[in-house]
């Protein structure tokens, strides 16, 4: 698993490496049931504080991506109820479009942009 984070970055660490684990199990790159690497292993590998990647995994887990085993560590294991899903990326949408429309981005720009991301998607699956 590659992860990169950007220091520069207004976007916290945390909130970076939770959305590239989860970019990772959208495009098939981690699989249901995979290990994710220990929080300190992935901590000394990205160069990171262990409490910055306890604070994504945790994240993680809440949102139902990944279960916590004693043993295993963080183990990729989603959460397949839809309708929270749903509610979840309704309310993730909701901020993204208001901001696309303060930028005068139009109806069809977002629809040919979701079609884009999901055929990404769809190729690597």
């Amino acid at each position: 698993m590659m992860i990169e984070i950007d220091f520069s970055s207004d976007e916290a660490i945390y909130i970076q490496l939770t959305n590239q684990i989860i970019m990772g199990i959208a495009t098939s790159r981690l699989q249901e049931g995979d290990t994710l690497p220990s929080v300190r292993q992935l901590a000394d590998t990205v160069g990171i504080n262990m409490h910055t990647v306890n604070k994504a995994y945790s994240l993680l887990r809440q949102e139902g991506f990944v279960t916590i085993d004693r043993r295993r560590g963080a183990v990729i294991s989603i959460d397949v109820n839809k309708r929270k899903a749903l509610e979840e990326l309704k309310q993730n949408l909701m901020v993204a479009l208001a901001k696309g429309c303060c930028k005068s981005v139009s109806r069809e720009e977002v629809h040919q942009l979701i079609d884009e991301i999901f055929d990404e998607y769809d190729e690597n699956r």
